[in-house]
């Protein structure tokens, strides 16, 4: 079974690099991406490569040597930085939808959800870093468990 790797997609303070080092079992401390930082098996993406549309060109080149696009939605935001069917730019890639901070007492998972969904993502992964929720599907997703 081959092993796969993940890049993860999502706008500042999403959740991702939390994410990240809930996965890897590091300690889990904030810091802002600023670059690509390549980890194990993960490439986290600066916020910025979403936000601003002129950086797409960067997530396409990067997405080149991972299996999996992974679109990480905070379910504590009101708004998606998503257009529609954003999925579909990454057309030979396995992309899956991953809903953060569902701990959060303003957590609305329904909205993230349809945030998602409405990217063209069709499998979505409920996770909570500090809980450890949902980390052991995203592990056999890449074949990592």
């Amino acid at each position: 079974m081959q092993v796969k790797k993940i890049m993860l997609v999502g706008g500042s303070g999403s959740g991702k690099t939390t994410l990240i080092q809930s996965l890897l079992g590091e300690k889990m401390e904030y810091s802002k991406t600023q670059a690509l930082d390549f980890y194990d098996y993960i490439l986290d993406t600066p916020g910025e490569y979403l936000e601003n549309r002129r950086h797409y060109k960067s997530l396409l080149v990067s997405s080149a040597e991972y299996e999996i696009i992974g679109l990480v939605q905070d379910s504590t935001s009101i708004r998606s930085l998503y257009p529609p069917q954003f999925a579909s730019m990454f057309s030979n890639k396995e992309v899956i939808g991953i809903v953060t901070k569902v701990d959060a007492e303003d957590s609305d998972i329904e909205s993230a959800k349809e945030f998602l969904e409405y990217a063209g993502v069709e499998e979505i992964i409920i996770t909570s870093a500090f809980e450890k929720k949902g980390l052991d599907r995203i592990k056999k997703i890449l074949n990592r468990d």
